[in-house]
Formats: structure tokens, sequence, C-alpha cells
């Protein structure tokens, strides 16, 4: 109010000094009131309202000061509370403040001039009301010692201007509370606000109203009431768990404090039943919800007796009861069979399934060659705890009945498994020789298979042949590696046409063992072998391989399919397939010549008769490295004469058999040459894309060469046995 009066008496002094100032400065002209009209009163609120007015003429003279007037008597003036809005005429809008709630005001436009104060017509509104209203109490709200409540203070108009010096919820345990009981103060102003009671009894019933204070008073809404909670905590104990012998699991849920906030909780237990916090107990923190807590220094073999328990102001709430026996502490296991049994070791171990509520801090196998073994005889340590163990046994003797029990040891003492027995191995080697194969005029290949070690390790294995029956160690023999499994060893030294007698061996720390004994004879010096057109080839043994002494004249591979015969010069030129022909075409020189083959017919691997194949360029370096080098095996090799050799055939002795012609070639275009002087044969051994290996004897010299050549050319094929 005295802030009102203020601006009543500003507004006052301003319009009477624009009046002193109008009248001061009044010539002898009369000027005329200035036309205005009131606008209609809109936005009313408890404590505002909008108006303004409009000022159609200015009476012959300048409006000066304009606004609104009002006041809750009729009629009101510039004397009463006024807006002052901009000078000048045309519309104009003002806003009304510090009015009261449910208050009917008068109100007036008005406009100052030279002629004076003029006034629009008068408007009458009153400001809305307000009421409050009090929150309901939340049941999920409401503790043991507190609970939330509050208000509304609505307004049918603006609720944030309301004029509310003071608002909050008052309550007492009986009926109609006022501020002059409990109460909170939350704030000012209109709207909704929230009130926390605190300081309440539990298990109570309590009676609660909002208020809101103006400078007209006190008002209350409407009364709620509530009960506290009764401060008792419900609360449940789990199933004991992870027992031992001296120990156990357990825990609980605290579903509801009581509306009291739980401070402690854990579990307490006894020999006896009902608990309480005042035998052993343990605490695990405060709060509701579910918890697990560690029952410890218990002894073995004992029942005992557990309630969870929670502590809030209001008391000690305790759960249901439940009882659990601690574990006697023998441990429950068996001993697994013995594997892996050798000469001299063996594998057991054991599962322990319980550790009868004490850890495992020892566990293992014990043997003996009695009964009942223990950890007084032979044992071994298979680190702690419980489950599947494997453990090796060692130190043992040949051929010799073993007991053995898995043991286990806790703070209670050691267990054992059940007994199991068994005999180590005598020692001696079981073995089998393989049939000889690959058998040529000096040497031959055999090998074993150890099924057995008699359990001690082969440290040494082959095989052993004589040309008398029975052969050992003592006289001829190879080595192939050591261990059990088959092995293949090959025979050489011997002599060609002898029958030898072959035997498998190994030999472990027990001694040597034999397996069967199986014959073969060496091959003969010279034979014949037929291809798949029933031409006949002699061969020769030369070092320790058997090649042929005619040049290959197949016309069909050795599956019986036909090889492509060539005979035009362009066809022969675009081959990149396989085919052959015969010197000139000429049919009679394939019996002396063979044929000429390019090397895509080598290539198939089909070529030379089953059993033989065409020789690798490896195979060519060990002949010619057999006969003394590239510079005087040519001779060793060629025919000797002049027959099919061009003078002077240099160094031709023939001394292997191999009997080397001078086939000549056929060209990459297809045109054949030098028959009589040159010989060339092929090798299987490519040695660039479109390029393979061969070998070439001259009439004009004693050696052979290596070369290479195009695999369009048709060269002569000599075969070696495989």
């Amino acid at each position: 109010m005295i802030k009102q009066i203020h601006l009543k008496i500003s507004y006052c002094c301003v319009i009477v000094l624009i009046i002193f100032t109008f009248n001061s400065c009044i010539q002898e002209d009369a000027f005329s009131k200035a036309t205005i009209e009131t606008n209609q009163v809109t936005s009313v609120t408890e404590a505002t309202a909008i108006s303004g007015g409009m000022i159609s003429a200015d009476g012959g003279s300048n409006v000066t000061a304009r606004g609104v007037c009002w006041s809750t008597s009729p009629n009101p003036t510039i004397e009463n509370d006024t807006t002052i809005d901009a000078a000048g005429t045309g519309p104009f809008t003002s806003q009304i403040k510090r009015l009261s709630p449910s208050t009917t005001y008068y109100l007036r436009a008005y406009a100052v001039n030279r002629g004076g104060v003029g006034y629009g017509l008068q408007m009458s509104f009153t400001t809305k009301t307000f009421s409050i209203m009090t929150t309901p109490i939340a049941l999920s709200l409401v503790t043991a010692t507190t609970a939330m409540s509050g208000g509304n203070i609505i307004s049918d108009g603006d609720s944030s201007t309301l004029t509310v010096k003071a608002r909050g919820v008052c309550w007492n345990t009986f009926p109609s509370p006022t501020i002059t009981n409990c109460k909170t103060t939350d704030g000012f102003g209109g709207g909704r606000f929230a009130s926390k009671m605190d300081s309440l009894v539990a298990f109570t019933t309590y009676y609660v109203r909002a208020y809101a204070t103006n400078s007209n008073g006190t008002i209350y809404g409407n009364e709620v009431s509530f009960t506290t909670q009764s401060g008792i905590i419900s609360l449940t104990t789990s199933t004991i768990s992870s027992i031992t012998a001296f120990t156990a699991t357990s825990g609980g849920t605290i579903s509801s404090d009581g509306g009291a906030p739980v401070i402690e909780r854990g579990l307490c237990w006894n020999t006896s039943p009902s608990p309480t916090t005042a035998n052993k107990k343990t605490a695990s923190g405060s709060s509701v919800g579910s918890f697990t807590a560690n029952i410890t220094g218990l002894t073995l073999g004992t029942t005992y007796y557990v309630r969870t328990y929670a502590t809030n102001s209001v008391g000690t709430s305790y759960g249901n009861e439940v009882s659990f026996t601690t574990l006697s502490g023998v441990i429950l296991m068996t001993t697994n069979a013995v594997s892996s049994i050798t000469a001299y070791t063996a594998t057991s171990g054991g599962n322990i399934t319980s550790d009868g509520g004490a850890t495992v801090t020892a566990r293992g196998v014990c043997w003996s060659t009695s009964p009942s073994p223990t950890t007084a005889n032979s044992k071994n340590s298979i680190g702690s705890g419980t489950g599947t163990f494997t453990a090796n046994i060692s130190g043992l003797i040949l051929g010799t009945k073993y007991y053995v029990r898995a043991y286990a040891t806790n703070s209670v003492g050691t267990s054992y498994g059940n007994e199991v027995s068994f005999s180590t191995l005598s020692g001696v080697i079981l073995m089998t020789t393989n049939a000889v194969s690959s058998i040529t005029a000096y040497t031959a290949t055999s090998g074993g298979n150890i099924t057995s070690d008699g359990g001690a390790a082969v440290t040494a294995r082959g095989v052993c042949w004589n040309t008398s029956p029975s052969p050992t160690t003592a006289n001829n023999k190879t080595a192939i590696g050591n261990g059990t499994g088959n092995f293949t060893a090959n025979i050489t030294g011997l002599t060609l046409g002898i029958t030898y007698y072959v035997r498998a061996y190994a030999t472990n720390n027990v001694g040597t063992s034999y397996g069967n004994e199986v014959s073969f004879t060496t091959l003969p010096n010279s034979g014949t072998v037929t291809d798949m057109d029933g031409n006949v080839y002699h061969y020769i043994t030369i070092g320790t391989q058997t090649w042929m002494v005619e040049n290959l004249k197949a016309t069909k591979y050795n599956d019986g399919t036909s090889i492509p015969y060539i005979t035009n010069t362009t066809e022969w030129s675009n081959l990149s397939t396989p085919g052959y022909s015969f010197y000139n075409n000429d049919a009679a020189n394939e019996s002396t010549y063979g044929a000429l083959y390019n090397w895509y017919t080598v290539n198939t691997g089909k070529l030379a008769p089953t059993g033989w194949h065409v020789p690798t360029d490896a195979e060519w370096t060990t002949l010619i490295s057999y006969l003394g080098g590239e510079s005087v095996a040519g001779g060793k090799l060629k025919e000797v004469g002049t027959l099919h050799w061009a003078s002077p055939n240099t160094g031709a002795t023939n001394e292997t058999g191999f009997a080397g012609l001078a086939g000549g070639y056929r060209g990459s275009y297809g045109t054949f040459s030098i028959i009589g002087s040159y010989g060339y044969w092929w090798s299987s051994t490519q040695y660039t894309t479109n390029i393979a290996w061969a070998r070439t004897l001259y009439y004009n010299y004693s050696n052979i060469l290596r070369n290479s050549a195009e695999e369009q050319y048709g060269f002569s094929v000599r075969c070696v046995r495989d």
C-alpha cells in the first residue's frame, strides 16, 4: 500500500505540474478539452488488467498526458490511481497493476491539454479470485517419519502474479490443522508447490491442509489425512549355500524398510534356534534390496540356525530362520584307470568330487607293489583343489604288478580313492617286416611297422639283410630313425641275380627285436619289356639304373590311347599338343631309329610302358656321372661303327651296351634334319616355358651334351625303369 500511495502522489504532481504549465501559458484564445473514448477492460487477473483509450481530437492543443485512472469508487479522476502513457492522439494501451483480488474497480481514460483534463466513459470490472487445493498424499512418499504433500494456488487468471506472501502445508494429529500447528513455508506466489513434512512419529495418523497468506489473511485448502509407516522392516533370509566344514554363505532380501532408512543389515547365527544380533553376526551395509554375507568361524559337522536382520531408527527386525549343517571334512574321490603303460612308467590320476568342506591343499597318486598304498609309499603331487587331475607314475620295474590309489589332503586329513592295479610291459618290441619292392639289380626297398615298443622307447630301427636266412644287425643293415609306426628303408650295395633275406629290427633299452623274415632276388643285368603296340625292347643295367637299349617306337600311350601321328609340315609347326612322326615320314625308319616325339607327348606321363618312364634331367645326369662325365660318356653310349653314324664316329665304344644311334630330329617348322650325324633324346624336365632339357650325341665328338630345345621339336626317347 505504501508503494501505491507514493505512485499516486507522483502521478498527481505530474498532472498538477502539467495543468499549472498549461494555465500559465494560456493566452487570450480559449482551448477545448481533448475528445477521448475509454477502451473495454480485458485480461483481468486477480492483480492486473488491460485497458486504454482512443483520442480522436486534441481540442486545439497538444495532448501532453494520457492514460487511465481507476478507483473502487465510481468516477475516478487523475487524483486516484493512474497510468501515464505516451502523449499524443490516437489509440493507446494501458497496463493496470497492483490490484486486489475479488475487488470491483471503476476506470476511465483521460487526456490532458491546454483545455484541461478530459475523461472517457466509465468502465467497471472485478478482479479475479483464487483458492488453494491440498495435494493428495501419495502412499509411496510416506515413510515412518516423513511425508510429502503440497498445494496448488488456483486462480481464474494469471496465478504467477498472485500476491501470496507465504504458502505451505500445516498438520496435526487432530483435524483442521492451522499454521499455529506444525507447518512448512514453501515460497510465495501462486501455482503448485511441494512440501516435505518431517519429524513425524511412526504408525501415527496426521491431518494436513495447504495454506496461503496474503495481505488479507490466510486461507486453507481441503483437508487430507495419512498414516505414517510402522517402521517394521520386511525381510527374508536366503537359502544357505557354499557350505564347507568351517564356512557357509547366505544373505537376504529387504523388501521394505518400514518407512525408516535401514542403517545396518546382515546375518546372525547360533547353534540354537532364533539367533539375534546378540549372538554371532556379520554386517553387510545398509539400504533395502538383496545382499550376500559369508558365515565364518564354524565348527565342522555342526548344525547352525541363521536369520537376516535389519536395523532402522525404529528398531531391529529379523527374517525367517534357516538352518544348515557344516560338512564333515571327509574328501570324496575316485582313482582314474591306469593308461599309457610302458615298461617303466604309467599314467593315472583322480577325480575329487567333494573336498568335504575343507580346501584340498595336496593331491596326487600313490603306488606300491603291495595292495592299499598310502602316501608313505611312492607318490607324486599334482597341485591342489577339487576336480579331475592326471598324474604320471615313474621309476617302475618292467613286467611288475603295481597297486595305485589317488589321494587328497585337507586340514582334516588325507583321504584315498578306490584302488586300481596294472602291470608294466615286458620291453619286447612287436613289429613286422614290409614286403620288398622296387627291386633292381643292385637295390631294393623294404621297411617295417612297429606296433608296440614293449613299453620302452625305440631308439633305433631299420632293416638288416644277408644272403643267408635270419639276418641280424651284425650283418648288413640300414638305420631309419626311432619310434614306433611304419618306416621305409632302402637296401643298397646288392649283387645282381642274388637271393637276399631281410628282417626289420628295432632296439630299445631292453634289447633288439626282429620282424618276420622276407626274401627277394635282385634283377639280372638284362631283359626285355613290351609296349602297348607289342614292340619288344631290350634293357641293360648301368650303375643303379636300368635303360632300354632301343629308341621308343610306341604309337599308343600305356593306357592304350593312340598318339596323334603328324606328317604335315604346317600342322607340325603349329602343334602345342602331343604328336609324333618317323624321320622323313618314312615308316621304314621306325624299326631302326624309333619315333620322333614332341615334348608335349613326353609331358603326358603316359608315353613309356608300364613300370618305365622318360628319364628326368637329373636321371640323365646320374647316368653321365656314373660313366665319368660328359667328356667321355658320349663314346661309351654310342653304337660302334659307321652303319648308323657318319664317319669318324669319334670315341664310340658302346661299352655300356646303350647303343645310341644318330636318329636326327624334326624341327619346330616340321622339317627333318641330320640323321646319321646327331642323336637327340628328350628328358621329362621342363627348362622354361615352351623349352625342355635334352641330351645330344655327335658323330665327331666323344662327349654328350646337355641342351635345351623348343617343345615343338621331335626327338628320340629312351626309357628308364621305375
